[in-house]
């Protein structure tokens, strides 16, 4: 089934990596909460990775509106984009907030 599917819908995600945290095999520090919507199954066999943006202190799981989906057009594993309800991100604070981690993949940001 397609991840768009999760687009403006209200997801609750745990958050395993929360702000200030250190990537297990990579070692970078994670600048956003990140973490995985439980009960689900993402292209790479794993459950749906998520950032959780426009929170700036540590979660452990949190619950909000999903506002994209950052696509990976090197990698399979696509990302959503939850964020508190009221909140909207442009692209580019999209990009400039994941940009620790997705520097590494060639991406595009899908919207509906």
């Amino acid at each position: 089934m397609s991840i768009q599917k999760y687009l403006n819908k209200t997801i609750k995600a745990k958050i395993d990596r929360p702000i200030g945290s250190l990537h297990p095999k990579h070692g970078f520090k994670y600048s956003v909460n990140y973490g995985y919507v439980p009960n689900t199954k993402a292209s790479d066999g794993e459950e749906i990775d998520a950032y959780v943006l426009g929170v700036d202190k540590p979660l452990q799981e949190f619950t909000g509106k999903c506002i994209a989906i950052i696509h990976r057009l090197n990698d399979d594993d696509d990302k959503l984009v939850i964020v508190p309800q009221g909140i909207n991100l442009t692209d580019e604070q999209i990009k400039k907030a994941t940009h620790f981690q997705e520097k590494y993949f060639e991406s595009k940001i899908i919207r509906q």
